[in-house]
Protein backbone atom coordinates (compact mmCIF):
# COMPACT_ATOMS: atom_id res chain seq x y z
CA UNK A 1 0.00 0.00 0.00
CA UNK A 2 2.79 2.61 0.95
CA UNK A 3 4.70 1.93 -2.39
CA UNK A 4 1.61 1.39 -4.77
CA UNK A 5 -1.77 2.99 -3.75
CA UNK A 6 -0.49 6.08 -0.71
CA UNK A 7 1.42 8.39 -3.52
CA UNK A 8 -1.73 8.42 -5.46
CA UNK A 9 -4.43 8.28 -3.16
CA UNK A 10 -2.56 8.39 0.66
CA UNK A 11 -3.66 12.35 0.96
CA UNK A 12 -6.93 12.21 -0.27
CA UNK A 13 -10.31 12.21 2.11
CA UNK A 14 -11.90 8.61 2.15
CA UNK A 15 -15.05 9.66 1.31
CA UNK A 16 -13.23 11.10 -1.56
CA UNK A 17 -12.17 8.38 -3.12
CA UNK A 18 -13.80 6.65 -5.83
CA UNK A 19 -13.44 3.59 -8.54
CA UNK A 20 -12.04 5.30 -11.13
CA UNK A 21 -9.64 6.47 -9.04
CA UNK A 22 -8.69 3.13 -7.36
CA UNK A 23 -9.19 1.72 -10.95
CA UNK A 24 -6.54 3.90 -12.10
CA UNK A 25 -4.47 3.21 -8.93
CA UNK A 26 -4.10 0.06 -9.32
CA UNK A 27 -4.56 -0.38 -13.59
CA UNK A 28 -0.70 1.21 -12.95
CA UNK A 29 0.62 -1.69 -11.24
CA UNK A 30 -1.08 -4.28 -13.39
CA UNK A 31 0.68 -2.72 -16.44
CA UNK A 32 3.84 -3.47 -14.83
CA UNK A 33 3.00 -7.14 -14.90
CA UNK A 34 2.60 -6.99 -11.53
CA UNK A 35 -0.54 -9.37 -11.16
CA UNK A 36 -0.27 -11.03 -8.00
CA UNK A 37 0.51 -7.61 -5.81
CA UNK A 38 -2.43 -6.12 -7.74
CA UNK A 39 -4.96 -8.62 -6.70
CA UNK A 40 -3.63 -8.41 -3.10
CA UNK A 41 -3.47 -4.80 -3.56
CA UNK A 42 -7.58 -4.51 -4.67
CA UNK A 43 -8.23 -7.39 -1.83
CA UNK A 44 -6.70 -4.55 1.04
CA UNK A 45 -8.63 -1.90 -0.21
CA UNK A 46 -11.39 -4.01 -0.76
CA UNK A 47 -11.20 -4.42 2.91
CA UNK A 48 -10.63 -0.89 3.88
CA UNK A 49 -13.52 0.45 2.66
CA UNK A 50 -15.70 -2.21 3.60
CA UNK A 51 -14.39 -1.33 7.26
CA UNK A 52 -15.06 2.07 6.03
CA UNK A 53 -18.75 1.88 5.54
CA UNK A 54 -19.30 -0.25 8.43
CA UNK A 55 -17.73 2.95 10.26
CA UNK A 56 -20.35 4.84 8.49
CA UNK A 57 -16.97 7.30 7.03
CA UNK A 58 -18.78 6.47 3.68
CA UNK A 59 -22.23 5.42 2.17
CA UNK A 60 -20.57 2.49 -0.26
CA UNK A 61 -17.62 0.62 -1.17
CA UNK A 62 -16.34 2.20 -3.74
CA UNK A 63 -13.73 -1.20 -4.33
CA UNK A 64 -16.64 -3.36 -4.79
CA UNK A 65 -16.86 -2.34 -8.68
CA UNK A 66 -13.39 -3.43 -9.42
CA UNK A 67 -14.46 -7.10 -9.63
CA UNK A 68 -13.25 -8.33 -13.12
CA UNK A 69 -11.71 -5.33 -14.25
CA UNK A 70 -8.11 -7.10 -13.52
CA UNK A 71 -6.03 -9.83 -15.44
CA UNK A 72 -5.94 -12.37 -12.62
CA UNK A 73 -2.29 -13.94 -11.14
CA UNK A 74 -1.82 -17.35 -12.35
CA UNK A 75 -3.48 -19.69 -9.80
CA UNK A 76 -0.83 -21.69 -8.05
CA UNK A 77 -1.22 -24.43 -5.90
CA UNK A 78 0.32 -24.22 -2.23
CA UNK A 79 2.90 -26.93 -1.96
CA UNK A 80 2.00 -29.37 0.43
CA UNK A 81 4.26 -32.79 1.32
CA UNK A 82 2.80 -35.78 0.68
CA UNK A 83 1.35 -38.03 3.80
CA UNK A 84 4.18 -40.08 3.47
CA UNK A 85 6.67 -37.31 4.98
CA UNK A 86 4.46 -36.71 7.48
CA UNK A 87 7.00 -38.15 10.46
CA UNK A 88 9.54 -36.21 9.58
CA UNK A 89 7.62 -32.92 9.66
CA UNK A 90 6.42 -33.69 12.69
CA UNK A 91 10.30 -34.43 14.46
CA UNK A 92 11.22 -31.05 13.15
CA UNK A 93 8.27 -29.63 14.71
CA UNK A 94 9.31 -31.43 17.61
CA UNK A 95 12.97 -30.11 17.40
CA UNK A 96 12.41 -26.54 16.45
CA UNK A 97 14.12 -24.34 18.61
CA UNK A 98 13.09 -20.87 18.29
CA UNK A 99 10.14 -19.21 19.89
CA UNK A 100 8.11 -21.57 22.09
CA UNK A 101 5.07 -20.02 20.91
CA UNK A 102 6.44 -20.61 17.11
CA UNK A 103 6.21 -24.27 18.07
CA UNK A 104 2.96 -24.32 19.57
CA UNK A 105 1.55 -22.20 16.42
CA UNK A 106 2.92 -24.62 14.25
CA UNK A 107 1.77 -27.85 16.24
CA UNK A 108 -1.77 -25.91 15.98
CA UNK A 109 -1.98 -24.96 12.53
CA UNK A 110 -1.20 -28.92 11.51
CA UNK A 111 -4.13 -29.80 13.59
CA UNK A 112 -6.67 -27.52 13.43
CA UNK A 113 -5.46 -26.65 9.33
CA UNK A 114 -7.16 -23.22 9.35
CA UNK A 115 -6.56 -20.38 7.09
CA UNK A 116 -3.59 -18.36 8.37
CA UNK A 117 -5.16 -14.91 9.30
CA UNK A 118 -8.12 -17.17 11.73
CA UNK A 119 -5.03 -18.30 13.58
CA UNK A 120 -3.04 -15.43 13.79
CA UNK A 121 -5.60 -13.44 14.99
CA UNK A 122 -7.35 -15.70 17.33
CA UNK A 123 -8.14 -14.33 20.66
CA UNK A 124 -9.14 -16.49 23.88
CA UNK A 125 -12.61 -15.01 24.33
CA UNK A 126 -12.76 -17.55 21.30
CA UNK A 127 -12.42 -20.52 22.65
CA UNK A 128 -15.17 -22.33 24.78
CA UNK A 129 -13.30 -24.70 26.74
CA UNK A 130 -16.39 -26.48 28.56
CA UNK A 131 -17.63 -27.30 25.24
CA UNK A 132 -13.93 -27.78 23.86
CA UNK A 133 -14.64 -25.44 20.70
CA UNK A 134 -13.07 -22.74 19.13
CA UNK A 135 -15.40 -20.55 17.44
CA UNK A 136 -14.03 -18.46 14.58
CA UNK A 137 -16.57 -15.32 14.13
CA UNK A 138 -17.23 -13.93 10.65
CA UNK A 139 -15.33 -10.94 11.73
CA UNK A 140 -14.00 -10.09 14.52
CA UNK A 141 -13.65 -6.63 17.00
CA UNK A 142 -10.89 -4.16 15.02
CA UNK A 143 -8.01 -3.94 17.60
CA UNK A 144 -6.34 0.09 17.43
CA UNK A 145 -3.10 -0.22 15.67
CA UNK A 146 -3.21 -3.76 14.69
CA UNK A 147 -3.90 -4.25 10.43
CA UNK A 148 -6.50 -6.59 9.59
CA UNK A 149 -7.19 -7.32 13.29
CA UNK A 150 -11.47 -7.03 12.26
CA UNK A 151 -10.54 -10.00 9.88
CA UNK A 152 -12.31 -13.16 10.68
CA UNK A 153 -13.58 -16.27 8.66
CA UNK A 154 -12.59 -16.00 4.95
CA UNK A 155 -16.21 -17.46 3.76
CA UNK A 156 -17.76 -14.53 5.81
CA UNK A 157 -19.68 -17.13 8.03
CA UNK A 158 -19.15 -18.49 11.73
CA UNK A 159 -16.70 -21.32 11.89
CA UNK A 160 -16.53 -24.15 14.67
CA UNK A 161 -13.02 -26.01 15.03
CA UNK A 162 -13.39 -29.16 17.25
CA UNK A 163 -10.81 -29.28 19.81
CA UNK A 164 -9.60 -32.73 20.17
CA UNK A 165 -7.73 -33.81 23.98
CA UNK A 166 -4.51 -32.89 21.59
CA UNK A 167 -5.41 -29.55 20.96
CA UNK A 168 -6.65 -28.51 24.16
CA UNK A 169 -3.24 -29.29 25.59
CA UNK A 170 -1.42 -27.86 23.43
CA UNK A 171 -3.45 -24.26 23.90
CA UNK A 172 -3.42 -25.28 28.18
CA UNK A 173 0.77 -24.60 27.53
CA UNK A 174 -0.38 -21.91 25.69
CA UNK A 175 -2.60 -20.35 28.50
CA UNK A 176 -0.07 -20.07 31.08
CA UNK A 177 2.18 -18.02 28.55
CA UNK A 178 -0.46 -15.89 26.87
CA UNK A 179 -3.51 -16.24 28.52
CA UNK A 180 -3.40 -12.73 30.13
CA UNK A 181 -3.33 -11.13 26.63
CA UNK A 182 -6.17 -11.08 24.21
CA UNK A 183 -4.27 -12.60 20.96
CA UNK A 184 -3.42 -16.52 21.85
CA UNK A 185 -0.52 -16.12 19.43
CA UNK A 186 1.18 -12.53 20.56
CA UNK A 187 3.81 -10.88 18.48
CA UNK A 188 7.39 -11.50 19.58
CA UNK A 189 7.80 -8.08 20.06
CA UNK A 190 4.73 -6.46 20.42
CA UNK A 191 2.07 -8.31 22.75
CA UNK A 192 -0.59 -5.69 22.13
CA UNK A 193 -0.19 -7.36 18.56
CA UNK A 194 -0.44 -10.88 16.79
CA UNK A 195 2.43 -12.71 15.31
CA UNK A 196 3.49 -11.94 11.89
CA UNK A 197 1.78 -13.15 8.72
CA UNK A 198 5.16 -15.07 7.60
CA UNK A 199 5.78 -16.56 11.21
CA UNK A 200 4.83 -19.91 10.29
CA UNK A 201 6.35 -20.17 7.10
CA UNK A 202 9.61 -18.64 8.11
CA UNK A 203 9.98 -21.23 10.55
CA UNK A 204 9.41 -23.78 8.42
CA UNK A 205 11.96 -22.46 6.30
CA UNK A 206 14.21 -22.38 9.29
CA UNK A 207 13.61 -26.28 9.99
CA UNK A 208 14.71 -26.87 6.18
CA UNK A 209 11.55 -26.84 4.16
CA UNK A 210 11.18 -24.63 1.07
CA UNK A 211 8.11 -22.56 1.22
CA UNK A 212 7.69 -22.31 -2.70
CA UNK A 213 8.20 -25.70 -3.27
CA UNK A 214 7.61 -28.39 -0.64
CA UNK A 215 5.23 -27.27 2.05
CA UNK A 216 3.71 -23.94 3.19
CA UNK A 217 1.75 -23.36 5.98
CA UNK A 218 -2.02 -23.32 3.88
CA UNK A 219 -0.35 -26.55 2.50
CA UNK A 220 -1.31 -27.90 5.94
CA UNK A 221 -4.72 -27.97 4.71
CA UNK A 222 -4.07 -29.98 1.93
CA UNK A 223 -2.33 -32.97 3.88
CA UNK A 224 -5.38 -32.69 6.26
CA UNK A 225 -8.13 -33.39 3.49
CA UNK A 226 -5.73 -36.12 1.68
CA UNK A 227 -5.62 -37.89 4.62
CA UNK A 228 -9.51 -37.18 6.31
CA UNK A 229 -10.42 -38.54 2.39
CA UNK A 230 -7.98 -41.26 2.31
CA UNK A 231 -9.67 -42.57 6.05
CA UNK A 232 -13.02 -43.82 3.73
CA UNK A 233 -14.55 -42.67 7.54
CA UNK A 234 -15.72 -39.43 6.55
CA UNK A 235 -18.68 -38.08 4.36
CA UNK A 236 -17.32 -35.33 1.85
CA UNK A 237 -19.97 -33.09 3.50
CA UNK A 238 -18.39 -33.02 6.92
CA UNK A 239 -14.59 -32.62 5.48
CA UNK A 240 -15.90 -29.74 3.48
CA UNK A 241 -17.35 -28.10 6.58
CA UNK A 242 -14.48 -28.75 8.29
CA UNK A 243 -12.22 -27.03 5.92
CA UNK A 244 -14.04 -23.99 5.66
CA UNK A 245 -14.71 -24.73 1.72
CA UNK A 246 -17.64 -22.49 -0.51
CA UNK A 247 -19.80 -24.62 -1.81
CA UNK A 248 -20.61 -23.60 -5.52
CA UNK A 249 -23.67 -25.95 -6.47
CA UNK A 250 -26.31 -23.32 -4.81
CA UNK A 251 -28.31 -25.80 -3.78
CA UNK A 252 -25.72 -28.28 -2.40
CA UNK A 253 -24.54 -24.62 -0.25
CA UNK A 254 -27.73 -24.07 1.25
CA UNK A 255 -27.99 -27.87 2.47
CA UNK A 256 -24.25 -27.52 3.74
CA UNK A 257 -24.71 -24.68 5.14
CA UNK A 258 -27.65 -25.59 7.43
CA UNK A 259 -26.51 -28.94 8.10
CA UNK A 260 -23.36 -28.63 10.46
CA UNK A 261 -21.80 -31.97 10.90
CA UNK A 262 -20.94 -31.29 14.53
CA UNK A 263 -21.11 -35.06 15.96
CA UNK A 264 -19.18 -36.22 13.11
CA UNK A 265 -16.60 -33.54 12.45
CA UNK A 266 -15.69 -34.04 16.47
CA UNK A 267 -15.08 -37.73 15.91
CA UNK A 268 -13.11 -36.42 12.36
CA UNK A 269 -10.74 -33.69 14.61
CA UNK A 270 -9.55 -36.48 17.51
CA UNK A 271 -9.10 -39.26 14.78
CA UNK A 272 -6.58 -36.54 12.79
CA UNK A 273 -5.08 -35.46 16.20
CA UNK A 274 -4.47 -39.48 16.84
CA UNK A 275 -3.24 -40.04 13.55
CA UNK A 276 -0.59 -37.61 13.64
CA UNK A 277 0.02 -38.84 16.81
CA UNK A 278 0.52 -42.45 14.98
CA UNK A 279 2.79 -41.07 12.61
CA UNK A 280 5.37 -39.81 14.65
CA UNK A 281 6.57 -42.88 15.23
CA UNK A 282 6.75 -43.41 12.34
CA UNK A 283 4.22 -43.67 8.66
CA UNK A 284 1.38 -45.21 8.90
CA UNK A 285 -1.14 -44.97 5.76
CA UNK A 286 -4.82 -43.05 6.80
CA UNK A 287 -6.68 -46.29 5.69
CA UNK A 288 -3.89 -48.47 7.31
CA UNK A 289 -5.04 -46.19 10.59
CA UNK A 290 -8.47 -46.93 10.34
CA UNK A 291 -8.49 -50.25 9.43
CA UNK A 292 -6.81 -50.62 13.12
CA UNK A 293 -8.92 -48.64 14.57
CA UNK A 294 -12.30 -51.08 13.03
CA UNK A 295 -10.45 -53.91 14.36
CA UNK A 296 -9.77 -52.62 17.71
CA UNK A 297 -13.39 -51.78 18.29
Amino acid sequence: LEMYVFPDIGDSLIDQITTETLLFTLRKVENKGFLEITARLKNYVTEIMRYAVKKQLIKSNPALDLDGEFTPPETSHYPALPLDKLPELLSRTDSYCGRLLTRYALKLSLLFFVRSSELRFARWCEIDWQQKLWVIPEEREQIENVKFSHRGTKMRTQHIVQLSDQAIAILKQIEALSGHLTFIFPGEYDQDKCMSDNTINKALRVMGYDTKKEVCGHGFRAMACSALSESGLWSKEAIEKQMSHQERNSVQAAYIHKAEYLEERIAMMQWWADYLDVNSNGYVSPYQFSSRLKKAS
